[in-house]
């Protein structure tokens, strides 16, 4: 008691830093603060949903921009793939599906199970193309060459029990499945690696089209990035793979990303603005007690 009313008599009082619960709660229950409170939240609420209507925006637009890049891609003249992709450079969004032309020879080959292709389930024909014309030459990139039905291959059950290899089901499906010799131009699009997938595979399957797990497989510089073909002289004749899409490479736009991030900002400080009110408040209502008790 002495103690404050020293303090209270140089009209300087001494609070604790921080407020009680039980001091914050009586500041929040008094009418003009559950009313401040309402109509603060009323503004947290406007601003959250516009922030939300933004990231609706974002989407939109995002996938607006990538399928107009993705039809002026597809319509595009190809480029020699050293203009679009070099040896060691990191696959980047804006060579997504670009189209490209290449000159190298195939080499090793493998097959990717449990795929789809247009509803078809389908094993994938992935083969190395190692480069002979351009700056890159020596360097191998993966060619998606096509797809062949599951039942075309040896079963893989069968093959992984028995410890051998995947092998072609038919002297039809060998045929078609020998990998071309000689020099081949390769026109394709360009898409991003998949991560490797761990699992028992026979020999000649692999779990995915990783660009990395091929490079140990194969050897060699590699490109980061690999070919989903389109055309290719001398021409193939199994079935090619649809074009790789560019939506799965695409993001929000920036723009009402960011008008989104301040909306949320924004409510998040209208409730912050209340709290910081009853806080206050309560600190002026144990002020004026102490004063009261001290005189």
């Amino acid at each position: 008691m002495t103690q404050v009313a020293r303090t209270a008599r140089t009209g300087r009082v001494t609070l604790p830093s921080r407020v009680t619960w039980a001091e914050f709660v009586r500041s929040a229950t008094k009418p003009r603060m559950i009313a401040l409170f309402v109509v603060l939240a009323l503004v947290a609420y406007g601003c959250i949903q516009l922030g939300a209507w933004q990231l609706d925006r974002a989407a939109l637009r995002g996938a607006q921009e990538a399928r107009s890049i993705e039809a002026e891609r597809l319509a595009a003249e190809p480029v020699p793939l050293a203009e679009a992709l070099v040896v060691g450079q990191p696959f980047r969004t804006d060579q997504q599906l670009r189209k490209v032309r290449v000159t190298g020879e195939y080499r090793q080959q493998v097959l990717v199970p449990d795929r789809s292709v247009d509803g078809a389930d389908a094993t994938l024909v992935v083969t190395a193309l190692w480069v002979t014309e351009g700056g890159d030459t020596g360097a191998m990139i993966p060619v998606l060459r096509g797809w062949v039905a599951p039942s075309d291959v040896t079963d893989v059950t069968d093959v992984t029990t028995a410890g051998g290899a995947a092998e072609p089901a038919s002297p039809a499906t060998a045929a078609l499945l020998e990998v071309p010799s000689g020099p081949v131009t390769v026109t394709g699009y360009l898409t991003d690696s998949e991560k490797a997938v761990v699992g028992d595979y026979p020999d000649g399957m692999v779990g995915a089209v990783s660009t990395g797990e091929l490079a140990n497989l194969w050897g060699g510089p590699t490109f980061t990035g690999f070919v989903v073909l389109a055309e290719s002289a001398p021409a193939s004749e199994m079935a090619v793979v649809p074009p790789p899409s560019y939506e799965q490479q695409r993001g929000m736009n920036l723009q009402n990303l960011a008008y989104a991030a301040e909306w949320f900002i924004f409510g998040g400080f209208a409730i912050f603005l209340w709290w910081r009110f009853v806080r206050e408040d309560a600190v002026r209502d144990r002020e004026a007690a102490l004063l009261a008790e001290a005189d």
